[in-house]
């Protein structure tokens, strides 16, 4: 596994399980809303994580881009739908998403080398 896929995926593990030994009902149920509203519905789950990955460019949040990036990965996204879908967001957010982008794609070449 690529070293910043698995230093991400190490940290928001080990951090979201002190985040919710902390046993708060509010964070617990967003955590719980979060995992629900991206299981299949009237939109596929596909379709869910790229309208994830938009939201999250365009609010310049790179955690939840990366996590966005590798559910799109595991549900069988192709380099071409999330490149266009990045673009979306680049359209939407403007020229202070492009260091996310960058990012962005740096992540999905490591999730790409890790096979």
């Amino acid at each position: 596994m690529s070293d910043i896929v698995k230093e991400f995926n190490e940290y928001r593990s080990r951090m979201n399980d002190k985040i919710l030994a902390d046993n708060n009902k509010i964070v617990k149920r967003i955590f719980n809303l979060d995992t629900n509203a991206f299981a299949e519905g009237a939109l596929d789950k596909k379709t869910k994580e790229l309208l994830g990955l938009v939201a999250s460019t365009v609010l310049r949040c790179d955690d939840c881009v990366k996590y966005h990036l590798e559910a799109s990965y595991n549900e069988g996204l192709s380099k071409a739908e999330v490149s266009e879908a990045l673009g979306i967001a680049t359209l939407i957010g403007g020229t202070i998403v492009i260091p996310h982008l960058r990012r962005a794609h740096e992540y999905w070449e490591a999730l790409e080398q890790q096979g």
